[in-house]
């Protein structure tokens, strides 16, 4: 496939994938033309630095569902031949932008790849931001699962109705914990009282 198709597969601007290219660190050939053609689009060779599995659930409830994610990443990392030196887990939204885990991961430059299941336990909103940071500092994100879309678009509303709905949801739980607290408190008043 050509470096471009490649480049997107993968979740890269085309300048990323051309540093790739130069550096020595994708299986290509050029054609007489000087199109780049990349011969095995699956794997990446040559990571810069040390490689993070980063897993991240939004609520205490979803314990099991970060373990899960994580052995999904380890899994993927092991297949590949990966050595992974570091494994994070948090418990956050996707829309906090204060999540100390995260921020010591990013800002650590011995590691040069951060493995991901999907875009959304990075961040919901300014992914490709984050990429292009990373990518200056020749580190970069790597998705197993890019995307459920090859809409940009789609997948941009998508993110943004999922948030809407966490935190509509998160809204209306936390009004049903504070009457439960409430409740609580007017029994024990009542039980003092008595």
């Amino acid at each position: 496939m050509k470096l471009s198709q490649y480049a997107k597969q993968q979740g890269v601007s085309y300048t990323t994938a051309w540093r790739w290219y130069k550096a020595g660190q994708l299986d290509v050939y050029q054609t007489a033309t000087g199109t780049v053609i990349v011969r095995d689009p699956i794997q990446v060779t040559g990571h810069v630095g040390r490689i993070a599995l980063y897993a991240r659930v939004s609520s205490a409830e979803q314990k099991e569902d970060v373990a899960r994610q994580l052995e999904r990443l380890r899994s993927y990392a092991a297949a590949r031949g990966y050595q992974v030196a570091k494994e994070v887990i948090e418990i956050a939204s996707g829309l906090n932008d204060h999540r100390p885990k995260l921020l010591n991961l990013l800002t650590d430059t011995s590691i040069g790849t951060i493995i991901l299941e999907h875009r959304d336990r990075l961040t919901r909103f300014g992914y490709h931001y984050i990429e292009q940071l990373l990518a200056v500092q020749d580190r970069h994100l790597e998705v197993i699962l890019p995307t459920d879309t090859q809409d940009e678009l789609v997948d941009d509303f998508v993110a943004l109705i999922t948030s809407m709905a966490a935190r509509i949801y998160g809204r209306r739980n936390s009004k049903r914990r504070a009457e439960k607290i409430k409740a609580c408190v007017e029994q024990v008043m009542k039980e003092e009282d008595v």
